[in-house]
């Protein structure tokens, strides 16, 4: 979780100064009114004598104001402050949502190693602008070092926020939590994070939340019973148990009809049979990175006590070669009675997911969003900036849309189009598990459609958003972001936080 603690600060700018103490820093983002690097613009309300003084060192410093640009000034004649921090913010009125996350990223990094509190006044920054920069200034002190002998912990106390009166920050920070709960699922190791493991941070989570969530968990035999053959094909190779986990948050408090989010969970993915190529196969640990993140809006939810009813529904499972695992070939009766024919074990993703999206039609849904790290394909066409969005509903599809421009959590839409739907045909069964080379993302989210007639539904292929790869390495814990928004939007006026 972030080691930064933020407050927001409702006091009237003038009182910026009056509030710091001799350890504080203060950090003031300057931003440019056009290409001229001569037209700095600083924040409204500082002191005249203070801002000439910035003025002076900012021109003697050939300070441009570039986005991210963070130059020290010392400290600040006749100020409390030990330090002042000038920040670029770049032009104005050109400013990106892209470009105000990399600056709080950037920001944050900076801010991290020092001492005391931080006063940050960013009044100037659009308001449009300011609950993604200020997402990003919490998400940029997370880290993950559990396993590390030698940890070095931050040294700054917190952030105070100034200029920022209709920013969310409740909503934001409870945003935040879920988002880093998802990272840390997803940057666990597999050995440790299996569907057990998942099942166990569900309850406890409910645990933390009694008065808002509960949790049940399905077992192996209970998949048995239910008739549930596409997901115990996944599971059955693994000495670890597979787990359907379904979380209740009944916010709205009353019996309305619930948002349903189903999370692919493949704690590790060798591919079963079918297995994959060793290089690169230690990021398959993050195939479970759609259960952790609706396990993280779970989260957020709580956090954030919206007055909403969702259901999570987790599809746990490790997909590993053994002598129980499935071959390809292999025909199994799913849930809801289709058939299909197994013709590769790496297509495990959707096999999980029929069964789920089959078993969850008892909350009587709303809508249906799925969010699954479900193939190679959607990287290949949208690479690691958006995510995948596949539904026939134009209503739903714009719901999300604008919700991931709104928190620059941003999806693309793909096609989820009958003409599609015959690469799917077997010989054998009434399906197969894929659907040849072609089309690889949209052949996936067809056999999911199968599964959700009559339902509002939605899929999010995030394989290329989940996580990053190289010396970074690690969950991003999208779409929390999105999904929250979402949740967020859905409300009516009058329920919506401040």
């Amino acid at each position: 979780m972030s080691p930064i603690t933020f407050t927001l600060a409702q006091t009237a700018q003038p009182d910026w100064q009056q509030a710091a103490l001799a350890s504080d820093l203060a950090v003031i983002l300057v931003g440019r009114t056009g290409d001229d690097a001569s037209a700095l613009q600083l924040p409204d309300g500082l002191p005249q004598a203070l801002a000439s003084q910035i003025t002076t060192q900012l021109a003697q410093r050939d300070f441009e104001g570039k986005s991210g640009e963070i130059l020290p000034l010392g400290q600040p004649t006749g100020s409390a402050f030990r330090e002042l921090l000038a920040v670029g913010l770049g032009t104005t009125d050109k400013l990106t949502a892209g470009q105000v996350q990399q600056l709080g990223q950037q920001l944050g990094k900076s801010l991290t190693p020092r001492q005391g509190q931080a006063h940050v006044l960013i009044g100037n920054l659009p308001q449009a602008m300011q609950a993604p920069f200020v997402l990003a200034l919490l998400n940029s002190g997370y880290q993950f070092n559990d396993f590390k002998s030698k940890k070095s912990p931050p040294k700054l106390a917190s952030v105070q926020l100034y200029g920022a009166s209709a920013v969310p920050l409740d909503f934001l920070q409870a945003v935040h939590e879920g988002q880093s709960l998802a990272r840390n699922l997803g940057n666990m190791p597999p050995n440790l994070c299996h569907p057990e493991y998942m099942a166990e941070t569900a309850q406890q989570l409910a645990q933390t939340y009694p008065d808002q969530l509960s949790v049940d968990v399905l077992g192996m035999e209970q998949m048995v019973e239910l008739g549930m053959n596409a997901f115990l094909a996944v599971a059955k190779g693994s000495e670890r148990p597979g787990r359907l986990i379904t979380l209740n948050y009944r916010g709205a408090g009353d019996d309305s009809a619930p948002v349903v989010l189903v999370g692919k969970g493949i704690t590790f993915d060798t591919g079963g049979i079918s297995i994959k190529p060793a290089a690169g196969m230690d990021e398959m640990k993050f195939d479970m990175s759609g259960a952790a993140s609706v396990l993280g809006v779970m989260q957020a939810l709580c956090r954030a006590k919206l007055p909403i009813n969702v259901v999570g529904a987790l599809a746990c499972a490790e997909n590993m070669p053994s002598g129980h695992a499935s071959r390809p070939g292999d025909i199994v009766t799913t849930m809801d009675g289709k058939t299909v024919e197994i013709l590769n074990t790496d297509a495990e993703g959707r096999l999980v997911l029929c069964d789920t999206l089959t078993y969850i039609r008892r909350f009587n849904p709303a809508v249906v969003v799925d969010v699954a790290t479900l193939t190679g394909a959607c990287v290949v066409a949208l690479g690691k900036v958006v995510s995948g969005l596949f539904t026939p509903d134009n209503e739903l599809a714009q719901e999300l849309i604008d919700a991931g421009l709104q928190s620059h959590d941003r999806v693309w839409r793909m096609p989820v189009l009958e003409d599609y739907q015959e690469l799917l045909d077997s010989p054998f069964a009434d399906m197969g598990n894929i659907g040849g080379p072609t089309a690889g993302s949209v052949t996936a989210a067809c056999f999911l459609a199968r599964f959700t007639e009559g339902l509002r539904w939605a899929h999010l292929d995030i394989a290329g958003t989940a996580n990053l790869s190289g010396p970074n390495k690690g969950s991003t814990g999208r779409p929390v972001p999105l999904l929250m928004q979402f949740l967020h939007n859905r409300l009516q006026p009058e329920n919506q936080p401040n």
